[in-house]
């Protein structure tokens, strides 16, 4: 059982919202009483100088964090009155705009940046990663090409186009630009994560070291931890994918999965029932209504022969998932058994 990959990450240009009200425990300001006390200092400047279209950039940027949309608007506007050829006040309104959910919009302030200023990394970068958005291939590899002139080092267009190529069947050329990506940068884990997925889909031993170098960066990684045991898994390296899972159940105490994974290789390919019937037990502990582990519980009593607990399995599940296949087909089988 996979959990959703970080490899297919959509890379929205938004910025990172992270407000809290009030003090903290330990008495420190949050960072939304900074911003308003930043807020106070501006709108006191603006009104001895109104004139001043970089205060106006700065406290559309604030506004933009407050999640106050309309009046980062307003301010930005204001700034592009006074400075119409400034390429970083359009890239603030591209940035609005996309908050606004209006990506056409986005796009045409983008374009002007560029336009007022050709080589401006950041406006081309976020227009390679809008088309990815939007699914256009081939602005997207324009938009690349013209920010790796300016920065061939660039690794976050390298990932985008990576993505692009991905959606367009093209796996060849974005482990490519992947590779072009760690290379150039080697603490990039979406990189590494999206790596060790796409050789782990040819069943390639470099899948387990892109995965552990981004355990590298990121040791408590449970996507990294989960992909990396699920590889060993379906190679067949059963000692390393219950080791790999035993330190995910260890760094995430609610992470129901682990423990049904090492139940699954217990019992599926190592056939040892009451290792098994221990793990699955495990798993529905972090989570009573996990109709599967109850399943598989049941089916690891069954090749005990502890048919009365495998049929109170099988109930259950069925209880929890109707009409489960599996657990109909359990029940036959022990039907027959017990009439026996």
């Amino acid at each position: 059982m996979r959990i959703p990959s970080v490899g297919a990450v959509c890379l929205l240009i938004v910025i990172s919202l992270a407000c809290h009200r009030g003090n903290d425990k330990h008495g420190k300001v949050s960072r939304e009483d900074s911003l308003r006390y930043a807020l106070v200092d501006l709108n006191k400047q603006l009104s001895s100088n109104d004139k001043d279209p970089a205060l106006y950039q700065q406290r559309a940027k604030i506004y933009i964090s407050l999640k106050e949309i309309n009046q980062a608007l307003n301010d930005i506007n204001k700034a592009l009155q006074i400075q119409p050829k400034n390429a970083e006040y359009y890239i603030t309104l591209s940035d609005i705009y996309l908050l606004m959910g209006q990506p056409q919009n986005c796009e045409e302030s983008l374009l002007k940046a560029v336009s007022v200023d050709p080589k401006n990394l950041t406006a081309n970068t976020k227009l390679a990663d809008l088309y990815l958005i939007v699914k256009d291939y081939k602005k997207v590899d324009q938009y690349v090409k013209a920010v790796l002139e300016l920065d061939k080092t660039n690794t976050s267009v390298r990932f985008t186009r990576a993505m692009a190529l991905l959606e367009t069947g093209d796996s060849a050329h974005a482990v490519g630009d992947l590779m072009d990506a760690v290379r150039f940068n080697s603490q990039y884990y979406d990189a590494y994560m999206l790596l060790g997925e796409l050789f782990a889909t040819r069943h390639d031993q470099l899948s387990a070291g892109y995965f552990n170098n981004a355990l590298r960066i990121r040791p408590n990684s449970k996507e990294a931890l989960y992909d990396l045991g699920m590889f060993y898994q379906e190679s067949g390296q059963y000692s390393k994918a219950i080791g790999t899972y035993e330190v995910l159940a260890r760094t995430d105490t609610t992470f129901r999965d682990a423990f049904y994974n090492i139940g699954y290789i217990n019992l599926v390919y190592l056939q040892d029932y009451s290792k098994a019937v221990e793990y699955f037990t495990k798993a529905i502990a972090k989570d009573p209504g996990y109709a599967e582990s109850w399943y598989n519980r049941g089916l690891s009593y069954e090749q005990l022969k502890d048919y009365q607990k495998a049929n109170d399995d099988y109930q259950k599940s069925l209880k929890l998932k109707v009409n489960y296949g599996k657990a109909i087909e359990g029940l036959n089988r022990l039907d027959k058994v017990m009439k026996k």
